[in-house]
């Protein structure tokens, strides 16, 4: 970080804070959590690969099926608890609402991607909790970026979350309910280092 950068960051701020100091586009990809920018590590080509088809997935789907939702790659998403404090920024995420134009924050995602990396596990973690607290929330997906792994929280019909994920391996199918998808989950990985794993 540099000593510019290091001056004006704000050692707490709330979101509306955030989003207007975060506007400037010439710093590097920053989170809000309980009230402390943070700044995000760049991710591996794998990751973006990884990224690149599950948005490419999801879309097409979302097409095929004639929805009105649509998939977001790195939106920013306000969790319910402590809204004014947090801004979490997802690696994928759909909406079925309109996305207004110059929104920042994403309303109302019904799906929430994540990909883990080794460098990112502990915070990916922690905006999968703070995901889980979203109303309109009905899956996350939490994708492995070093192995063809998956782990999947759904949302039971009486609004509680399952205590532990369903794990997927590299044989398994992956169903996602809320947008009526199913592939397998090693074409989440086609064209990357870890295919021929898959």
């Amino acid at each position: 970080m540099s000593t510019s950068t290091r001056r004006k960051l704000p050692s707490r701020m709330t979101v509306d804070e955030f989003i207007d100091w975060a506007a400037d586009d010439s710093r590097p990809p920053w989170q809000l959590v309980d009230g402390e920018p943070r700044a995000t590590a760049p991710a591996s080509a794998t990751h973006g690969a990884i990224q690149t088809n599950l948005a490419y997935l999801l879309t097409r789907r979302l097409i095929e099926s004639g929805s009105a939702c649509r998939a977001v790659t790195e939106p920013a998403i306000v969790p319910r608890v402590r809204a004014s404090s947090n801004l979490r920024v997802a690696d994928l995420a759909i909406t079925c609402s309109p996305i207004e134009p110059g929104q920042i924050v994403l309303s109302d995602p019904v799906l929430i991607v994540e990909i883990l990396s080794p460098t990112n596990e502990l915070d990916t973690w922690k905006n999968v909790w703070a995901y889980v607290s979203m109303p309109s929330v009905l899956e996350i997906l939490v994708v492995r970026s070093t192995s063809v792994a998956a782990d999947l929280l759904r949302r039971r019909p009486d609004g509680a979350w399952p205590e532990e994920p369903t794990k997927l391996g590299p044989n398994d199918l992956l169903h996602l309910d809320s947008i009526d998808l199913t592939c397998p989950l090693a074409d989440v990985y086609a064209r990357t280092d870890l295919a021929r794993s898959a």
